[in-house]
């Protein structure tokens, strides 16, 4: 049976989607179409679209946007020819992209336009981030986003904003990854790189002009069970700077409340980070973010202060592998000595897993004052959220209790 599973991994699914589709909308002012073109690459001699979908047995083909336009109200579509992760050109194959290699780059680059100030490093699995980073250098940042969360890392999407250097290609091929997606390559990385047979090399030049694409609208997708279809406008952040950010103020029962620290310049960084990473984090999210480094993510959840939970403990168990990763050269699960995890331990515990000094952000308000006081029991000193609940007062006086800073960004980001 393990055999067979396999095999069916490395089988490739018939190509029976045509080469072009369109989509019209139309209404008494008249239609309006988007017409799409099929993507395929040319692999020892032979053009291939996508591997198979999500799953082997689902047949799957990427389309790009290839002419027309949408105007809905006073919002109009990104531009025909404006390609991004639907204009792969593969550098290196092995076994070419599936439909989730591609959404996993997809998201990675939805996260990656924030960041085009510093070298930064997004590492995606199964369509969430599990690590992301900014740093001085391109090898720092794909270290602190691969470290953020090691286990989870395994067999990820890794888009990089900057070409990629020798030192950040060494530090990947000691890993197992699916997928590296970057502008450019330097010289020498392609055969770093062509150890590791079944890494996915994609290069998308325009990465480069990925600061372009923020505040750049497409319409969603979601198809039915019964072949129906909803369609809406992509997410857009609003908050895209720490001047955007909104005083965290409430009125409640005649009487104002309002959070008593304001931010410092760290905390404004760390909550702008971490509130347009939260942007691509399936919801109900919250994320736990220092130094604009992810240390704990915690997503799909249904209620919130389980994933204010999930994230905290993730933070905690991650930040104990990293330590005996890097003190013992072992994972932490694999740790035969009880000294030395009652040592890992020790240091994790005294250091709150890390969250002591980092930002809270939630991609919808604290209904109640419990979620959020999930974070702030652990040393959190700042908190993001979008504001707008009845109980807001209860999440300020939270705050004000342990001298926390709060910001609202009056939007939420929910994905799904």
């Amino acid at each position: 049976m393990a055999k067979d599973l396999k095999e069916m991994y490395k089988r490739m699914e018939g190509d029976n989607f045509p080469s072009s589709m369109e989509i019209s909308f139309s209404d008494d002012k008249g239609r309006q179409t988007l017409f799409y073109e099929k993507v395929a690459w040319d692999i020892e001699g032979q053009a291939k679209g996508l591997r198979y979908g999500e799953n082997p047995g689902q047949e799957a083909a990427l389309y790009r946007l290839a002419n027309g336009n949408l105007v809905l109200g006073n919002t109009k579509i990104i531009q025909p020819g404006t390609y991004l992760a639907s204009d792969i050109e593969l550098l290196q194959s092995g076994k070419h992209p599936g439909k989730t290699n591609v959404t996993d780059a997809d998201n990675a680059l939805n996260i990656l336009r924030y960041f085009s100030d510093s070298p930064a490093a997004v590492i995606v699995k199964h369509n969430n981030p599990c690590g992301v980073a900014k740093s001085d250098t391109l090898e720092s940042a794909y270290s602190k986003a691969y470290f953020a969360d090691r286990i989870a890392a395994f067999g990820g999407c890794i888009a990089l904003n900057k070409a990629v250097d020798k030192a950040t290609a060494e530090a990947i091929a000691a890993q197992y990854a699916e997928v590296v997606v970057a502008p450019e390559y330097e010289d020498g990385v392609m055969e770093i790189f062509a150890k590791k047979k079944n890494l996915r090399v994609m290069q998308i030049g325009n990465i480069n002009k990925l600061q372009s694409f923020v505040g750049l609208r497409t319409i969603d997708f979601k198809s039915l069970i019964d072949g129906g279809i909803i369609a809406q406008w992509s997410f857009v952040p609003e908050i895209v700077s720490a001047n955007d950010f909104k005083k965290a103020e409430c009125d409640y029962k005649g009487k104002l409340y309002k959070v008593n620290r304001e931010p410092n310049e760290k905390e404004l960084k760390d909550m702008l980070f971490g509130w347009l990473v939260e942007s691509g984090v399936t919801s109900n999210s919250v994320i736990y973010v220092k130094d604009e480094v992810t240390i704990g993510i915690g997503t799909g959840e249904q209620d919130r202060v389980g994933v204010a939970e999930i994230a905290r403990d993730k933070a905690y168990k991650k930040l104990a592998d990293r330590y005996a990763f890097e003190t013992f050269g072992t994972p932490y699960n694999l740790l035969e000595s009880e000294d030395k995890k009652r040592e890992i331990d020790e240091r994790v515990k005294n250091e709150n897993g890390g969250l002591k000094g980092s930002c809270m952000i939630s991609d919808a308000f604290f209904p109640f004052r419990d979620g959020i006081d999930v974070g702030l029991k652990e040393g959190v000193s700042a908190v993001v959220q979008p504001g707008g609940s009845m109980n807001d007062y209860q999440s300020i006086e939270a705050c004000n209790e342990v001298n926390a800073a709060m910001v609202f960004t009056g939007q939420r980001s929910f994905k799904h």
